[in-house]
C-alpha cells in the first residue's frame, strides 16, 4: 500500500484515538528496541533488586511481537497526571504526607487501561481482521525506548521521557497492532538526542544518590523502589535519607526545568506542600491504628493497594522516625514486638524523641 493510499487510514487512526481521550501521541515500528543492551547491562549490574520479573521480561523487550506473532506496529499514548486525571472524592490523607503525584487518586493500571481497551474495542471495528493488544506499564515492554521512537520526548537524566512541550509528569500507554503503519524510522542517534544539556538538577536532588549516572538509576537506592518494592524496611543507611516520603517519589521530575517550565512551579509546589505538622501526626496516626484491612480498603482502587496495609505502616513508621514525630511515641512502642516491623519501630522511636524541635 502506497503512503497515498494509507494516508486516509492514518487520518481515521488519529482521529480515533484523540477521540478516547488521547491528545499527545505517536507511532513507532515495532523492531528490536534500541536501548535493549542497555537494559540487559542494567539488569546484570543487579540494580532492578528484587523486581525479578524484569530480568525475565528481558526476551520479549527484545522481541516486541515474540507472544503477538501479528504485531507490526505500536500506538503510543500519554496521559498526564497533573492535575490528576482520576481523583478520588474523599482522599483519607492530607497533602502534609508525601506520595508522588501520580498516586494521589485512581490506580492508572486500570483508568488507563480501561481507556485503551476502549481504543483497542473501537480500532478492531474500524479495521476488521486487524489485531490489537494495550499495555499499561505491567507489560514486558521497554515503553520509553517505543515512546522515544514514537517521538514522543527523549530519555532524561533522571531516565525519564521527557517532552519539551509537556514535561515528563504523564503515564505511558501502548497498543501492539498488526496495521503496519507508514511511521518515520528513526536513527539510533536521533533517538538519543538529549535536550538536558549540562542540567544535573534531578542527580544533585536525590536524597538517596540513585541516579548513579546519567539514564541509569539503580533502584535499590530510589525511594520509589523502597517504599513500594520491597517488603522489609529500607537499609539504616538509606532510611534516614528517605526523609518524609510515604509513598513512592517524585524529587527528580518536580525539580527538573522542563517540568517547572511546563507546569509552573507554583503547581509543582502544590503538589508537595510543606508539610504541616498537626496534619502529618494525624496521617500518620491514623496509618499507624487502623486494621490492615481497613487501609487496603480505603485505597483499594488507588496506587498505595501495591504495598498492602502492612507496608503502609512499615511507611508511616520510617516517616514518623525522619520528621521526627516524638507525639507518637507511645503508639509507635506498640510495634516493639511486631516480627516484622519491631526494629524498625525501635529506630523510629529512637529517632522520634532524639531532640524536642517541634518542626
Amino acid at each position: 500500500m502506497s503512503i497515498a493510499d494509507q494516508q486516509p487510514m492514518m487520518t481515521r487512526l488519529d482521529a480515533i484515538v484523540r477521540e478516547h481521550g488521547f491528545e499527545h501521541f505517536g507511532f513507532a515500528e515495532l523492531e528490536t528496541p534500541i536501548s535493549i543492551d542497555l537494559y540487559d547491562q542494567w539488569i546484570d549490574k543487579g540494580y532492578h533488586g528484587e523486581m525479578k520479573y524484569l530480568a525475565r521480561h528481558k526476551r520479549d523487550k527484545r522481541q516486541p511481537n515474540a507472544h503477538f506473532k501479528r504485531a507490526r506496529s505500536a500506538i503510543v499514548v500519554t496521559q498526564d497526571y497533573v492535575p490528576h486525571p482520576s481523583p478520588i472524592a474523599e482522599w483519607p490523607l492530607s497533602d502534609s504526607i508525601r506520595i508522588a503525584g501520580y498516586a494521589r487518586g485512581k490506580d492508572y493500571h486500570r483508568f488507563l487501561h480501561n481507556k485503551l481497551r476502549a481504543l483497542c474495542a473501537k480500532l478492531s471495528e474500524e479495521f476488521p481482521g486487524e489485531e490489537f493488544l494495550s499495555f499499561t506499564d505491567a507489560g514486558p515492554v521497554l515503553e520509553r525506548d517505543l515512546a522515544a521512537r514514537a517521538g514522543l520526548g527523549w530519555v532524561g537524566k533522571n531516565t525519564c521521557l521527557i517532552d519539551r512541550k509537556r514535561g515528563s509528569l504523564f503515564f505511558l500507554g501502548e497498543v501492539y497492532t498488526s496495521l503496519e503503519l507508514p511511521v518515520a524510522k528513526l536513527t539510533s542517534e536521533e533517538v538519543a538526542r538529549d535536550y538536558c544539556g549540562t542540567c544535573t538538577r534531578c542527580i544533585d536532588a536525590c536524597p538517596t544518590g540513585a541516579i548513579v549516572s546519567p539514564r541509569e538509576v539503580d533502584a535499590r537506592k530510589c525511594i520509589s523502589y523502597l517504599t513500594i518494592e520491597v517488603r522489609d524496611p529500607a537499609p539504616l543507611e538509606l532510611r534516614e535519607k528517605m526523609g518524609p516520603w510515604l509513598f513512592g517519589c517524585d524529587i527528580c521530575q518536580t525539580v527538573c526545568p522542563w517540568n517547572v517550565r511546563f507546569h509552573g512551579k507554583e503547581k509543582l509546589d502544590v503538589l508537595h506542600p510543606e508539610p504541616n505538622r498537626a496534619d502529618l501526626v494525624e496521617d500518620l496516626r491514623f496509618l499507624l491504628t487502623s486494621p490492615n484491612r481497613n487501609l487496603e480498603r480505603v485505597f483499594a482502587a488507588t496506587p498505595l493497594a501495591r504495598v498492602n496495609g502492612m507496608g503502609l505502616k512499615r511507611n508511616a513508621l520510617t516517616v514518623a522516625g525522619n520528621q521526627r514525630i516524638h507525639e507518637l511515641s507511645d503508639l509507635i512502642k506498640t510495634f516493639f514486638d511486631n516480627p516484622r516491623l519491631g526494629q524498625l519501630a525501635r529506630w523510629a522511636f529512637e529517632k522520634a524523641n532524639s531532640d524536642n524541635k517541634a518542626e
